[in-house]
């Protein structure tokens, strides 16, 4: 006979209960969005004026998590960028020069006196003096140095070329590596840009690999494309390397070795430094804005224990010493080593403002950028357009919900007020779902809610149809309807799998709006699912067992 356990029915209005909670905060997004931010501030220690009256601004014991609204909705900014990946080629050949220099110089007795030749590509280039016909030798010492790469699709392959060009030993990366190196950097650039833009409190950015070397970054909410820039544009390298020497000509040989870069802060000073650094930023553990002990805003910071070793060795060695903090390719500041450094602790003074030791502690924090980025795209879309595609799908989903209301209350009767009812809670548990998960809204994923509104009928027609096919066989009402609900069941499963698998594939292959859309579709085929089979059901069973009716109409 018709009948539904008591858990079961505990159970589904629980379900629905629960996801018209997490919705509701969706119909004060403006309050709950300030509540959220100065709750988010205060945790981070921030005591401006008036945050506790906005995080009052919505009811602590209530949920409070939204769906966030994607760039077509909210506006912000667009950035297509490509990693210049061969920079990193000629970085990681560069750094290897002391640990070659070293090596050959072990076997002076054999091989003779060496120099590094100019850098003219992604190559080390090292050139025999004395003995020329030991390049062959020289450069199989050298292969001693090559690594596996480190690549499942490259198993066993070297990572390094090293061959004998007449007097003259030539390192370079192998292909193998080459391939290697460009995915670890795209992937790193990819997770530094993310950290980059979380440290500045963003919602919900979209961030991606577009491609080998492509990133495409869309942050709602954001100002403009070049405020977005100016947060991930800097590579923000920083090194500690030893000083040869200082001069106001720009263009003085810098010798083998050695590079020239100009003083940030000294216009017309420059700075003759040992290429290879002591540290680099990739040593640093944390950086933090402070203030220097004339009370000039800096940047405090602090190594790991190998970069603290090799920092306070290198001052324990060369105390009266200058020594070069550069970032991004000028020289910071060139302090004299007064003493041993211990500790792998220390800070770096400028002619900084207090934001631009804010941002600078938010950069080195992030890390440093492996390559520099070209950005191929840049769009700002305004918060105007935002509004507009929001007003547009308000009215499509009314518009929508209305029609499809009209529809089944005027085929159905009272069991289509019954499906009406549990579209309304559809509609809620998707809402609901998408503010737990912290999903994205898009005006694709609107089109993706509208098209479940109408799709969520389909199983309550199913259904009711089928009441009537077997209210036509003589059947009683009770035994009509559960008839109905088991019979269509297997109709309702199919066809709603079949959709669920098309969503999922748009989503795994799809990127931006089409998993918004995607993302809705499949939430909403769920949700459509439940209250057609269950929410439905014990609305009609509790009706039913209120008034025992002898006859039905559907």
């Amino acid at each position: 006979m018709l009948r539904i356990d008591l858990w079961k029915r505990v159970l589904i209005w629980s379900i629905c209960t629960l996801g018209v909670l997490l919705a509701m905060p969706n119909a004060f997004y403006s309050r709950v969005e300030m509540h959220n931010d100065a709750v988010a501030a205060i945790e981070k220690g921030a005591t401006a004026d008036g945050l506790a009256e906005q995080a009052a601004a919505w009811p602590s014991f209530l949920p409070s998590g939204l769906v966030n609204l994607g760039l077509d909705l909210r506006g912000g900014a667009h950035l297509l960028a490509e990693v210049r990946v061969a920079d990193v080629y000629q970085t990681r050949l560069e750094g290897m020069w002391p640990e070659v220099r070293d090596l050959l110089r072990e076997e002076r007795a054999k091989i003779g006196t060496i120099r590094l030749q100019p850098i003219t590509g992604p190559e080390l280039r090292v050139r025999l003096n004395e003995k020329p016909e030991m390049a062959e030798e020289a450069a199989a010492l050298v292969r001693g140095l090559a690594r596996p790469v480190s690549s499942l699709s490259a198993a066993g392959a070297s990572d390094l070329d090293v061959t004998a060009d007449g007097a003259d030993i030539v390192v370079r990366l192998s292909e193998a590596e080459k391939l290697a190196t460009d995915d670890r950097t795209v992937q790193q650039s990819l997770e530094i840009i993310r950290r980059r833009i979380d440290e500045v409190g963003t919602r919900e950015p979209t961030i991606q690999r577009q491609g080998a070397d492509r990133i495409l970054i869309q942050v709602p909410g954001l100002g403009s494309a070049a405020e977005l820039k100016a947060i991930i544009g800097t590579t923000a390298q920083l090194t500690f390397q030893p000083v040869v020497t200082r001069t106001n000509n720009e263009n003085m040989p810098a010798g083998a070795g050695n590079e020239l870069l100009p003083s940030l802060n000294e216009e017309g000073q420059y700075y003759v430094l040992e290429q290879a650094p002591v540290v680099t930023g990739e040593d640093l553990v944390d950086a933090q804005p402070s203030f220097d002990q004339n009370g000039r805003p800096a940047v405090s910071f602090r190594f790991n224990p190998t970069g603290a070793r090799r920092f306070g060795d290198y001052t324990a060695n060369n105390i009266g010493n200058p020594f070069a903090i550069v970032l991004d390719g000028e020289v910071i500041s060139a302090p004299v080593i007064q003493a041993h450094i211990a500790g792998g602790s220390g800070i770096i003074t400028g002619n900084f403002t207090v934001e631009e030791s804010t941002n600078l502690a938010v950069l080195l924090r992030a890390g440093a950028l492996p390559a520099g980025l070209d950005f191929l795209e840049e769009r700002t879309i305004g918060p105007e357009l935002g509004a507009d595609s929001i007003a547009a799908g308000r009215i499509a989903m009314v518009v929508a919900f209305l029609a499809v209301m009209g529809f089944m209350w005027a085929s159905y009767g009272l069991f289509g007020f019954f499906a009406n009812i549990a579209l309304m809670f559809n509609v809620a548990l998707i809402f609901g779902a998408l503010s737990l998960i912290g999903g994205t809204l898009t005006l694709p994923g609107i089109a993706g809610i509208v098209l479940t509104i109408g799709m969520a009928v389909d199983a309550n027609v199913l259904v009711f149809e089928r009441i009537r096919e077997e209210l036509r066989t003589a059947k009683g009402p009770a035994r009509a309807i559960e008839l109905g609900y088991d019979r269509a069941l297997s109709a309702i499963i199919d066809a709603n799998i079949t959709t669920f698998i098309i969503a999922t594939i748009l989503f795994m292959l799809g990127s931006g709006p089409v998993r918004g859309f995607a993302i809705t579709l499949g939430l909403g085929i769920i949700t459509s699912v439940f209250t057609a089979i269950w929410v439905t059901r014990l609305l009609v069973v509790t009706w039913f067992e209120r008034r025992r009716p002898k006859t039905i109409e559907v």
